[in-house]
């Protein structure tokens, strides 16, 4: 039994296909699961009340958590620490493996431009602190019972996502006859993660038992590849002219004013300031996998769009 917690998310339909090259037996959890594969069990739960963690855990073999909370710093501050320990105590209780699928804001601001496994953890914001937390808690408990790993993903995009920044500030502007908008600045590099690749990945890594007690970074074309340069490669397959607005950071700070995602996104928009370069050499190696190209990832998600975001 192989068992998604948060099922419903980003990650977890495309990893939900993706494990069923491994097993017939998966569990979907959230609070209004949907089948993906026909013989998917579905597990109705409110993943912040521990009582259902623990039960929707009971007889899994690998527990993935993919969960994505509200994007809100209150909220996280309130559902990841019970929910991150509840995880914990249950695979060790039913013996269960654990992948946690994480995010780079744990990372040294300073390290950025070119992120590996083994960059140092210091993060600048109250999220990145939050997501720190939880990554070195699961690592310490690999050494008291837990079987466990990281699957580490950049920021990611990709056909199934229906509001990631890339398509909610550069594709549905662009379609819209809009310019594209991108933040602090247009000229520093930025590659994305492909969602099929992680999903894929993501099942891959825990499938794989060598590859337990550890972090991986999952698979991310390495193409040095700016805010500008993604706008212009989504304009010439939508066959339009590129165009574009820079939200400077200032006027992100007067946003989040007005707008509360902005306020939000503030903290975090030190990964625009800079190059923001992330390096999964490591898997690629190992599993002699190619990532998506940029270039197919957007051709992926215009051919999506058929029915609208």
């Amino acid at each position: 039994m192989q068992t998604i917690l948060g099922s419903g998310g980003a990650i977890g339909v495309d990893l939900a296909k993706e494990l069923l090259a491994y097993t017939k037996d998966i569990r979907l959890v959230s609070r209004n699961p949907k089948k993906v594969n026909p013989n998917d069990l579905l597990f109705p739960a409110d993943l912040s009340d521990p009582s259902y963690v623990d039960k929707a855990i009971q007889g899994s073999d690998i527990v993935y958590l993919t969960i994505g909370f509200e994007y809100k710093l209150s909220v996280w501050k309130q559902k990841w620490p019970p929910l991150i320990n509840q995880v914990i105590d249950s695979c060790k209780r039913y013996n269960a493996k654990l992948v946690f699928f994480d995010n780079v804001y744990m990372y040294d601001p300073d390290y950025i431009g070119n992120m590996t496994e083994e960059t140092p953890v210091k993060p600048s914001s109250q999220k990145g602190k939050i997501r720190a937390a939880i990554a070195d808690k699961i690592m310490k408990e690999t050494k008291n019972g837990l079987t466990a790993l990281i699957a580490r993903s950049a920021d990611f995009y990709g056909p199934s996502i229906k509001n990631s920044v890339m398509n909610e500030l550069v594709y549905k502007n662009l379609r819209k006859g809009k310019a594209a908008n991108w933040m602090a600045s247009v000229n520093k590099i930025h590659n994305f993660t492909y969602t099929p690749d992680a999903a894929k990945a993501t099942a891959l890594l825990g499938n794989t038992p060598d590859c337990y007690n550890q972090v991986w970074h999952l698979p991310t074309d390495a193409t040095k590849i700016t805010g500008k340069q993604w706008i212009e490669l989504f304009a010439k397959e939508m066959r339009i002219t590129p165009r574009y607005m820079v939200l400077p950071s200032w006027l992100i700070g007067i946003l989040g004013l007005f707008i509360p995602i902005m306020k939000e996104l503030k903290e975090m928009n030190y990964q625009n300031e800079r190059d923001y370069f992330f390096n999964s050499s490591k898997f690629e190696k190992y599993f002699s996998f190619k990532p998506t190209t940029p270039e197919i990832g957007l051709r992926n998600i215009v051919k999506a769009d058929t029915d609208g975001f």
